[in-house]
């Protein structure tokens, strides 16, 4: 039976067999096994540490007199002489709860949920962790020995591939959590936790280890220059990440998710997982998940909401990673996403923010609600549109292939635009360019049905400074995207490090220097201006000055496009006549 099942599976996903086989044997299975048992047996016996012995005292939670008896205390501490408390207290604290009055079933039920929820965290842990580190060094191993090559070249389809991959490299894992599931499932129903509740964890759990193992699979395919340092540094992310998003809904705070850095929360599993046991991360006011809100859609305010929610983002960021993953393994050298895809991309994110930007919360108005996210979405949309050009940008040969082939073909004009709209090898500017109108269009969606910016403790803005905020972080922006661009199309070695540094020196550099030098952006608002985040400098600015460096930003971005446009058209040429020449 087991020959013909292990068939099934060859026939099914033949990469699936392949990592079973390297993985599942006897004394593997067996370690595995046995350290399941051990971590139930610890866990298990840790909880009876506290179990009501022949000593146990009336002022105990499981003794039933423990009420009775702290009334008779007080009144004794009311009656008595305060030169005598302390003594009657001694007495009394040595008081031994009878064993027919301790309340067994309440003990054992609250010491289950302790099992429960102590193998829910461990799962969490475990799964996300370590089978983040085993995709990761597995992949570094299939790249050090030549396999992956050898894998890509399969007649295999990506996705039966990676789901190999995901079902096979992490099965110990899998089979430590399997061993553990029934004692789960015992804790969990004798804890008295509703079924409904335990398999939406395991929902949660399960929409988790697809969402961070294929990111893990994406961060080895494009993090080779990291070498064998790649499982440790993404393992250790996903450990950092979901210690510093335990400890945040940990807090006690009730507004802490009432803002746009809500969704980074959840791709946590925690959240959610809070909300379904309260007693996980002992937040006794309640998850603060109760008063999330979604463009003003009360999402807290039932489990099916927040759970749905919650599988939902996860699912369609996982399907997201997908698609990159599969153009990324087959050609290793095209970029993670095509510009149509970024186009998605950037307007899901702003769906995303935008939406957990407006809620409901301190009985705040529109104007405040956005205008206390708007660092969040500034920061966010920068690191999103620098990332952009970083993967959308192509190297030289690709932009010399494109330039031959318009060279060649000499196309209408109305082609071109659309070459460099949609085509990957055509330089990313026009598609830099659209994901910043994909970003500015809520701001000014704002902007046109607000009369005034008004933040509690900030002065007001009008509508030409916020319009000039926008305009001048557009245009440094675009000067950030042709300098990349222009770099990428050197003969220089190396060109996607110049690239990086240069456009991050530029980014975060001058900034540093200037809060060194005590040049604030209030005291020195013009230099800041010029800086990436002009945002920060525009209310202690006046409209010529703000106009000045708007044009000066826009001749500067004229002479790296005049300069841009002169290289692609010479690259074009010069391979059409090298072209020429070869035949």
């Amino acid at each position: 039976m087991m020959p013909n099942f292990i068939d099934k599976i060859g026939d099914w996903n033949p990469q699936l067999l392949r990592e079973l086989k390297g993985r599942l044997k006897f004394f593997n299975v067996a370690i595995a096994v046995a350290t399941s048992l051990l971590l139930q047996l610890v866990v298990f016996l840790y909880q009876l540490r506290e179990f009501p012995d022949d000593q146990y005292s009336l002022t105990n939670t499981y003794c039933r007199l423990s009420q009775v008896y702290q009334r008779q205390q007080n009144q004794i501490y009311q009656q008595s002489d305060q030169y005598q408390i302390p003594n009657l207290s001694d007495l009394l604290t040595k008081n031994i709860c009878p064993q027919n009055q301790i309340d067994w079933q309440l003990w054992w039920r609250d010491h289950w949920e302790y099992i429960f929820l102590t193998l829910s965290v461990i799962f969490v842990f475990t799964l996300l962790v370590a089978g983040t580190y085993l995709l990761i060094n597995d992949l570094a191993k299939e790249e050090s020995r030549g396999t992956l090559n050898f894998i890509r070249l399969s007649p295999q389809s990506e996705t039966s591939i990676l789901t190999g991959k995901l079902l096979g490299v992490p099965s110990l894992v899998y089979l430590v959590i399997l061993v553990a599931v029934p004692l789960h499932l015992l804790a969990g129903r004798s804890a008295e936790i509703a079924f409904s509740y335990i398999l939406s964890y395991y929902a949660i759990l399960v929409a988790s280890c697809i969402f961070f193992y294929n990111s893990a699979l994406l961060f080895g395919l494009i993090s080779r220059l990291f070498s064998g340092f790649q499982p440790w540094l993404g393992s250790g992310a996903v450990l950092l990440f979901l210690f510093t998003v335990m400890g945040f809904a940990s807090s006690s705070s009730s507004n802490i998710l009432n803002n746009s850095t809500a969704w980074i929360r959840l791709f946590s599993p925690w959240d959610t997982i809070n909300y379904l046991f309260p007693n996980l991360l002992r937040v006794y006011n309640g998850s603060q998940l109760k008063n999330l809100e979604f463009f003003y859609l009360p999402l807290g305010t039932n489990v099916v909401s927040i759970v749905g929610f919650h599988l939902l983002n996860l699912g369609l960021c996982s399907y997201g990673i997908l698609q990159a993953l599969k153009r990324s393994f087959r050609n290793p050298q095209a970029s993670i996403i095509s510009k149509g895809q970024s186009y998605v991309l950037v307007a899901f994110c702003q769906v995303m923010m935008w939406g957990f930007t407006l809620q409901s919360w301190n009985n705040s108005d529109f104007d405040e609600q956005v205008g206390q996210n708007l660092v969040f979405l500034a920061i966010y949309n920068l690191g999103l549109l620098l990332s952009l050009i970083a993967i959308l940008s192509p190297h030289r040969q690709d932009v010399q292939d494109w330039a031959r082939y318009r060279h060649q073909e000499a196309s209408s004009r109305k082609s071109v635009w659309r070459d460099l709209i949609w085509a990957e090898k055509s330089p990313a500017l026009v598609a830099i360019a659209i994901n910043l109108a994909i970003v500015t269009i809520p701001l000014l969606v704002w902007v046109s049905i607000t009369s005034v910016f008004d933040t509690e403790h900030s002065e007001n803005f009008d509508r030409l400074k916020v319009l000039s905020s926008v305009a001048l972080s557009i245009s440094i922006i675009m000067i950030y995207a042709t300098i990349a661009q222009l770099i990428l199309l050197l003969k220089t070695p190396k060109r996607s490090f110049w690239a990086i540094g240069t456009i991050g020196t530029v980014t975060f550099l001058p900034p540093m220097i200037l809060e060194f030098l005590g040049m604030s952006a209030w005291k020195h608002p013009t230099v800041w201006l010029f800086s990436p985040f002009p945002w920060s400098a525009i209310q202690y600015s006046g409209a010529t000055t703000i106009f000045m460096a708007f044009l000066a930003q826009l001749s500067v971005l004229a002479l790296l496009n005049f300069q841009l446009t002169k290289q692609v058209r010479l690259a074009g040429e010069s391979a059409t006549k090298a072209l020429l020449a070869g035949r």
